[in-house]
């Protein structure tokens, strides 16, 4: 079978789209199956090529026996709805262009941003092939609840084509259950609805024995270490963990903040502003690397805003950490909290509600007994998990 994956993020970028994607087509490739991958130059979060790469028109590589087409497209920091928007339509158009040239048996289009997702119809249109649509994210309703979008003209007019892909795609893909409750409510049949979620490569997050030399490097030794390692954007609300860490009395516990995103200039200035000698904010790290960042880490932090959207979305960031026994702090309710209170791998506390947060905190740091049954729990939860499952349960999707 030849597929033909289309994807605006891609190894070398560590995101967890990029992440999913690579994992999936690499185990369907030990399958048997012939994948192409067009994608972009590797740009995110920041907006700046990365080293090593050129924004050209097209380059060609192999990664791990998948085909991997960049294209050119007009990339930029994820700041200002104008320049946004350029970027990801350059990408859908110079995407679906190519795809005209690529032998395939089916298209696969993963949003969000669903301008990709766009591309993959199109082609399918022309080249009249079948086609998967993959939901990582509900878009654009998430850019509403982050405040980035009003609910306006321009908003219903994305949701309409939103729905518009949803019908006219062979199959939807969907990260959540509840991802596939509200599109199966606004008239999608179920039947056609398929949910695979996200997990982790369980081989990969192994402990290499660096971690105490990393946390001497850090000045980190002897703390209990509650670490938050993604996109520092909009929905993530790290305010609210820099806020909380100012409250935090207890000087043994200390906050690492690691990556990049469009508010990570303003958390900076936070920092430096409140005089927060109990966190550490340091620059995004490769994908090797983030296995000795998790490994130092006593408690993983997963955080989203208050939002009614949230609560069907599942982290990836849950699978990366519980693969190395780290427990939860919750502060995503709906699905996510479902998940981390039904194996027992954290604890949950209200976004945004400081009280509830830094009781967490105190509790998960105090109590040895309880943080060394959430660690059982948490290696339950990614064994359940295991991506090489995960990315053939979808290439059987995908075969039917």
């Amino acid at each position: 079978m030849r597929i033909l994956f289309i994807t605006d993020n891609f190894p070398p970028e560590v995101n967890a789209p990029a992440t999913r994607t690579y994992e999936h087509c690499r185990e369907w490739v030990k399958q048997g199956a012939d994948v192409t991958v067009i994608t972009c130059f590797p740009n995110f979060p920041q907006g700046k090529v990365y080293e090593g790469y050129k924004n050209r028109f097209i380059q060609k590589e192999v990664v791990d026996g998948i085909k991997v087409i960049r294209t050119w497209s007009y990339i930029t920091s994820n700041a200002g709805f104008l320049k946004r928007t350029l970027d990801y339509i350059s990408f859908a158009f110079m995407s679906f262009w190519f795809s005209l040239f690529i032998k395939t048996d089916i298209i696969i289009g993963t949003s969000p941003q669903f301008f990709v997702a766009l591309s993959a119809y199109c082609s399918s249109t022309v080249k009249r092939k079948k086609w998967i649509m993959e939901v990582r994210d509900l878009w654009p309703e998430s850019i509403k609840a982050v405040g980035a979008m009003k609910d306006g003209r321009m908003f219903r007019l994305l949701e309409r084509l939103e729905l518009r892909l949803y019908r006219s795609a062979n199959k939807v893909v969907v990260v959540t259950d509840t991802f596939k409750e509200n599109i199966s409510s606004r008239g999608i049949p179920k039947e056609k609805i398929f949910v695979v979620k996200n997990g982790v490569d369980l081989t990969k997050y192994v402990a290499r024995g660096h971690a105490k030399e990393l946390k001497q490097k850090l000045d980190l030794d002897g703390k209990f270490i509650i670490s938050y390692l993604g996109t520092h954007g909009m929905a993530h609300k790290l305010d609210f963990i820099l806020q909380s860490a100012s409250q935090t009395d207890n000087t043994n516990i200390h906050y690492l903040l690691i990556g990049d995103g469009a508010k990570k200039a303003e958390l900076v200035q936070m920092k430096e502003k409140l005089k927060l000698e109990n966190v550490s904010m340091l620059p995004p790290v490769s994908k090797d690397e983030i296995v000795d960042y998790i490994d130092l880490s006593d408690v993983a932090l997963v955080n989203l805003m208050k939002s009614d959207t949230f609560k069907t979305v599942l982290p990836s960031k849950i699978f990366e950490n519980t693969a190395m026994q780290k427990p939860i702090l919750i502060g995503v309710d709906g699905e996510a909290r479902k998940l981390i209170e039904g194996y027992e791998a954290g604890l949950y506390y209200e976004p945004e509600n400081e009280d509830k947060f830094i009781g967490a905190v105190t509790k998960i740091s105090a109590n040895q007994k309880l943080y060394q049954e959430l660690q059982k729990g948490s290696l339950k939860l990614a064994k359940d998990f295991d991506r090489k499952v995960l990315a053939n349960l979808m290439l059987r999707i995908i075969k039917e």
